[in-house]
């Protein structure tokens, strides 16, 4: 089995431009910077790199690195990507695997993006600030995945940085277009706490210089510094936007300009100096050398013992400074260098290998061509030209270069320093260019006409046949054929030689192919394009095509041993496919870059794979097996180090070389004449330090001496006190001992008394105990014979219980036989009953058929009635709604209209008295201006709001009073339905039947003539009702009556208020028309005047209410009121002796019952049962029987436990009597007729 082929990222060329904070310290050597889909970490020295690959990129969107952060640990790096989610990923870049950590979303909030991010001075808490249209910032313990707070911080303009106190995680400052914000977390809430006061500067960029003191830089140039709430200006940097600060411990460094960098330092506490200016040099390889110093500066960052200072640009180029240099320490200007080297600006669209060195090319939109060494990952040359080159095509030995450009095709000369056009070919619009295998002749494409052109011989080919522009050809392994495909979907294999097309693939209108080349070992053609498809051809024909999965294939490149293929997407990866292709999709994808790769190379040897993307990165991977080594086939190359280049050239090199000589020994002699005058200042120097020291070893000597003096003194003093504290020590000892002997004796003789005491107590105690058990061993021998003495007794007493036990089951056997004896007889006697009463009940059932007629056709004729009363009752029913809903309308009606009346004969008193008032100023003009004039104001635009009624309340009320009229049309019909479905569930309740077992059939033909009578009486019972109904039509008209009282009152009080409006509104127009005369005192009297006899006299007679009209509305009321209360209190008493009535017939029904039942025990088992239900008849609520339920032989049940099932009769009866009395207190002062049940037997 072949070994499988993969890749892993080796290096990187190119910066992610738009990615916010694209360029970090780790430590003193290894920086952070994102490319392609990949976060590089790169050593500054060891020109190492590892790489920290992206999220799966998404099919369709935006997709790419928004920005980064560096937690202040320097463990943790945060980077947010755009992705089918927007999403926030935590990596642990400390570890070897640089895991992931955790992974942050904005959840439900439907997050755009996330636009900036920081990390707190602990590392615990990042800030995410999202982008959009909500501009929301999330506080997260991302250590936990939680979402703290969430707050918006503007609704306008951008936020473009966001960053926490160094001191206090819970404060937080976020800066913008025209946003400057401060943020407390409290209680987990984000409150804001101060807003910058000049909304119409554009914060570019903030710096923490303190916990209390933060530096911006604003969109005009201007430095300005936060201090305990008020704003300090440190002066204009530049006249240009301030882009980024980065804070140091001496100060700040600021992108003050276009290419500049500003060093700032501290003087005090709160002040700053500019010390020295940091400038990008011009750049002498480009054609526009002054663009360079015209960068704008992105982002800054500062080693972690700021050594080094290093910037990104806008242009993607990344730029170091060391700040030890002595330019910066003296205070000069000093000048950026490239950290590695420059790197293309917009897409690659060319890419180019060539045999004998380890060199590739490319060219791109930024019109720069660039010689790169994939083995030193170093940039050899570069040139950047007037016009966009649109291809590029390096020759085979590494000394030559294709450039094509839009009205030309140019060879040049690789040279040390510079390209040398040495050839220039006529070809137009010259989109691709490829050398063949020697180098002796290239194909160029022109829109849709290949041309094969010699360098030697100048002979050319043309190679018609596309119809469309031609995106790609390639030649063969032999130089002999060429494949070429296009934007007319056609792939055609060429003769180099003849010109002539040896196999074509039909056109696809719908596919437009951008790669193809040819397989080296089996001679076939694989070509990719946007049919998300890879096909392999052979004379024209596809020999396999394998389905991309929705991803359109954008180039195409295998390896030199035909082991794997490699297929760039247009999402930005690789796929690698072993090869030949399996018939299974299988592939391993690997992340590349964050747009559309536009094309890819193998390397000879098939050690790196290079690929360039639309993102302008470049990226080379090194091709391994599975196990991480170099492909079997593979050996290490040696290439050639020759390079070119001129006499001019040479001649300038010895030059320099010969000044360099002479100023060697120019040097020389400086440092030897330095070094002899530094050796004669040493010796100098060491004579002084010689005598210093001589002097203080002879005055350290006699300090020795006088120390040692005082040393001997010091000895025998101490030996002094030793001895006579040893004497003292040991006359203590002795009286210690004395003493000691003293209290051992005093204890012992204490301890002989003690042990003859407790040998005393110990003899008592013997004593004492041998007396308990004698006294405890007699009471047990006394207990023992009491105890035995009742035991005889009670056996005495249980035998003789035992023998009268006996005796009664002797008693009691001789009975049960001479019971047993009559029992037999009688059942004896009641077969010879039965039989004959078999005999009896066959002859009367006929006449008990007839009987059963004559009550089916009474039945029909009372559910005839019973139909015409539930008519009756539903009518009644509705007409009571339908008054007793008109009459609280009209009520409620009469009661605002009333307040309205009220409310305006408050207003016309006010004004009246007021008027009254003011005549009392009538002969005082000033006083009865300034009266007139409250008076105009209170009524006039006070007025209107107080007492008169808006349009809005009458709209209010009367969509009231609709919805009220629709709810009692709703309330008729659910209270109709209830009418109809009432008397079925008292009937269904009423339905259960009362078994009961006959004796013979002639009591059954009785009873049968009794249930006649009854049904005659019901008849009787139902006529009463119904005239009973027709006393109630009556009421309902009294009913009509009041209720066109009620609208008549009601008509006269909207009168009322009619004319209460119009005095109103005439005595508002009067006395606007009086204050046209304020200025003028004799005619605004007159007006008065006229005001005062009109409104004060006559307003009474034409406004005031009748007293008669009042009383008589009370009267009415008042009557309604207490007819309604009566009918509530009949309704109620009936209710309440149903259920007696109910309770009375059944006990009636149950005592024949409990007589049967007795008999029936006494009756053998071969007698006959008769079944014939008893049915309870309800009035007025009775059910239409059908004719079924009639026959007499239809059903029979058995009458087995007739007492319970009365007894639930009973409590049913109860149950329909409460819920009558609920349906009465709902329907109101609303009158059902009683129910009355009666037994038929």
């Amino acid at each position: 089995m072949a070994q499988k082929v993969h890749v892993e990222p080796y290096h990187v060329f190119g910066l992610c431009r738009e990615t916010r904070n694209n360029l970090l310290f780790l430590d003193e050597h290894t920086i952070i910077f994102p490319s392609g889909n990949n976060c590089v970490l790169s050593d500054i020295h060891q020109r190492w790199t590892k790489f920290i690959p992206g999220a799966m990129p998404c099919r369709q969107g935006e997709q790419g690195i928004q920005a980064l952060a560096l937690s202040p640990d320097r463990c943790y790096l945060a980077v947010s990507e755009l992705r089918e989610q927007r999403t926030i990923t935590i990596y642990d870049i400390q570890s070897e695997q640089r895991s992931k950590r955790q992974v942050l979303t904005g959840g439900s909030n439907g997050v755009h993006e996330f636009v900036c991010m920081a990390f707190s001075a602990d590392s615990k808490y990042l800030l995410g600030q999202s982008g959009g249209l909500d501009w929301t910032l999330f506080y997260w313990e991302w250590e936990t995945n939680t979402a703290i707070a969430m707050v918006q911080t503007t609704k306008l303009g951008f936020v473009s940085q966001v960053s926490f106190n160094p001191k206090d995680n819970t404060q937080i400052c976020v800066s913008g277009n025209c946003v400057f914000k401060m943020f407390k977390l409290e209680n987990n809430v984000l409150n804001q706490t101060s807003s910058s006061e000049m909304d119409q500067e554009n914060f570019m960029s903030h710096a923490w210089m303190s916990e209390d003191c933060i530096v911006s830089g604003t969109e005009t140039g201007k430095l300005l510094m936060l201090t305990a709430g008020q704003w300090q200006n440190l002066g204009r940097a530049s006249e240009r936007c301030i882009t980024a600060i980065a804070p140091f411990s001496k100060g700040f460094a600021c992108a003050a300009a276009p290419g500049l960098v500003c060093l700032y330092e501290k003087i005090e506490e709160y002040s700053y100096r500019k010390t020295s200016e940091i400038r990008i040099p011009q750049d002498p390889c480009s054609s526009q050398p002054s663009q360079s110093e015209q960068q704008e500066i992105t982002t800054i960052c500062l080693s972690p013992s700021e050594e080094m200072l290093a910037v990104s640009t806008r242009q993607g180029q990344i730029y170091h400074v060391s700040l030890t240099s002595p330019e910066i320490s003296q205070g000069k200007q000093a000048n950026f260098e490239f950290l590695f080297h420059s790197v293309h600006l917009g897409s690659i669209t060319g890419l180019s290998t060539c045999s004998s060195k380890p060199l590739f090319a490319t060219c791109s939109k930024d019109l720069s061509v660039r010689i790169w060494n994939y083995k030193t990952k170093s940039l050899e040359l570069r040139k950047e030209f007037l016009e966009e080159p649109n291809f590029i095509s390096l020759h085979p030995n590494g000394l030559s270069i294709l450039v094509g450009f839009p009205d030309k095709v140019c060879l040049m000369n690789v040279l040390v320093d510079e390209f040398r056009t040495v050839q220039e070919f006529n070809i137009h619009n010259c989109s691709e260019c490829v050398f063949n295998h020697d180098g002796n002749v290239f194909a160029a494409v022109s829109d849709k006409l290949i041309n094969i052109c010699n360098i030697r011989t100048g002979e050319k080919v043309h190679l018609n046949g596309h119809i469309n522009k031609v995106q790609s050809v390639m030649w063969s392994k032999d130089d002999r054929c060429l494949v070429s495909c296009g934007m007319d979907g056609a792939v055609y294999k060429w003769d180099a030689l003849t010109g002539a097309c040896e196999s074509s693939k039909n056109l696809e209108k719908s596919c437009i192919y951008m790669d193809a080349m040819f397989s080296p070992d089996t001679g076939s053609v694989l070509a990719v394009g946007n049919n998300f498809t890879l096909n392999e051809l052979r004379d024209g024909k596809i020999l396999r095509e394998m389905s991309s999965d929705g991803v359109a294939y954008t180039a195409i490149s295998m390896t030199h041993s035909c082991k794997a293929l490699f297929v760039g997407t247009a999402v930005g990866t690789v796929r690698v496919m072993q090869y030949p292709l399996e018939e299974e999709k299988s592939w391993t994808e690997y992340q590349a870059h964050s747009g559309p790769i536009t094309k890819m190379v193998v390397t000879p040897g098939d050690q790196y794979l290079l690929t360039a993307s639309e993102d302008g990165s470049l990226l080379i991977w090194a091709i391994t097996d599975q196990e991480g080594r170099t492909l079997d086939l593979v050996k290490e190359t040696d290439y050639t180090e020759e390079v070119i280049c001129t006499k001019a050239y040479l001649e300038e090199k010895d030059q320099r070389i010969q000044e360099a000589y002479a100023q060697v020994k120019l040097l020389k002699e400086d440092q030897e004449r330095k070094i002899n005058q530094n050796q004669m200042d040493y010796e100098k120097k060491i004579n002084k330090v010689e005598q210093n020291f001589l002097q203080q070893i002879e005055a350290l000597n006699s300090l020795i001496e006088v120390l040692n003096t005082e040393k001997e003194e010091l000895i025998f003093f101490k030996e002094k006190a030793l001895s006579e504290m040893m004497k003292k020590h040991t006359t203590e000892l002795k009286d210690l001992d004395h003493k000691h002997e003293g209290q051992l004796f005093k204890a012992f003789r204490k301890h002989d008394e003690l042990k003859k005491r407790l040998q005393a107590m110990e003899q008592n105690h013997e004593e004492k105990l041998r007396e308990h058990e004698d006294n405890r061993f007699y009471t047990m021998m006394d207990m023992k014979r009491a105890y035995d003495d009742k035991l005889k007794d009670r056996e005495n007493r249980l035998q003789q219980a035992e023998d009268r036990l006996k005796e009664l089951q002797e008693k009691v056997d001789s009975e049960f036989k001479n019971v047993f004896l009559q029992y037999d007889l009688e059942l004896e006697k009641e077969k010879e009953t039965s039989m004959k009463l078999e005999y009896e009940l066959e002859n009367q059932m006929m006449q008990f058929c007839k009987i059963t007629e004559e009550i089916q056709d009474q039945w029909l004729g009372i559910s005839q009635l019973q139909i015409k009363v539930e008519e009756i009752n539903s009518k009644n029913k509705e007409t009571n709604q339908k008054l007793e809903q008109s009459l609280k309308i009209q009520e409620q009606e009469l009661c605002t209209e009333r307040k309205r009346a009220t409310n305006m004969n408050t207003l016309v008193q006010r004004m009246k008295a007021d008027i009254q008032n003011c005549s009392s100023f009538i002969n005082q003009p000033f006083l009865l201006k300034d009266n007139f004039t409250r008076l105009y104001k209170t009524y006039i635009h006070e007025a209107d709001v107080g007492v008169a009624v808006k349009a809005e309340v009458v709209q209010e009320h009367t969509r009231q009073r609709e919805l009220l009229q629709k709810t009692v049309v709703s309330q008729k019909k659910s209270q109709a339905m209830d009418g109809k479905i009432q008397p079925t569930d008292y009937s269904k309740i009423l339905k259960e039947e009362v078994l009961q077992e006959v004796k013979s059939a002639e009591t059954e033909i009785e009873q049968l003539q009794n249930k006649t009578r009854e049904k005659k009486q019901i008849c009787k019972y139902l006529e009463a009702e119904v005239e009973e109904i027709n006393s109630r039509n009556k009421t309902m008209q009294e009913l009509t009556q009041k209720l066109n009282m009620k609208e008549t009152a009601l008509c006269t009080e909207r009168q009322r208020v009619r004319n209460l409006n119009t005095l109103v509104q005439r005595m508002k127009t009067d006395i606007q028309n009086c204050l046209g005369f304020i200025q003028q005192p004799s005619l605004l009297k007159e007006n008065f005047l006229k005001l005062y006899q009109s409104y004060i006299h006559e307003a009474d007679v034409r406004v005031g209410v009748k007293a008669e009209v009042v009383q008589e509305h009370t009267r009415q009321r008042e009557l309604l009121q207490k007819t309604v209360v009566s009918q509530k209190k009949n309704q109620v008493m009936e209710v309440k002796t149903q259920p007696a009535d109910c309770s009375k017939i059944l006990k009636k029904s149950t005592m024949p019952a409990e007589e049967r039942i007795q008999e029936r025990a006494k009756n053998s088992q071969h007698r006959t049962e008769i079944n014939i239900p008893k049915k309870i008849v309800t009035a007025p609520f009775l059910s239409i029987v059908s004719s079924k339920d009639s026959q007499p032989n239809s059903t029979k049940w058995p009458v087995t436990q007739e007492s319970p099932k009365i007894q639930r009769l009973k409590i049913d009866i109860q149950d329909m009597g409460q819920v009558q009395a609920a349906c009465q207190s709902s329907l109101g002062s609303l009158k059902l007729p009683a129910i009355n049940t009666k037994i038929i037997e």
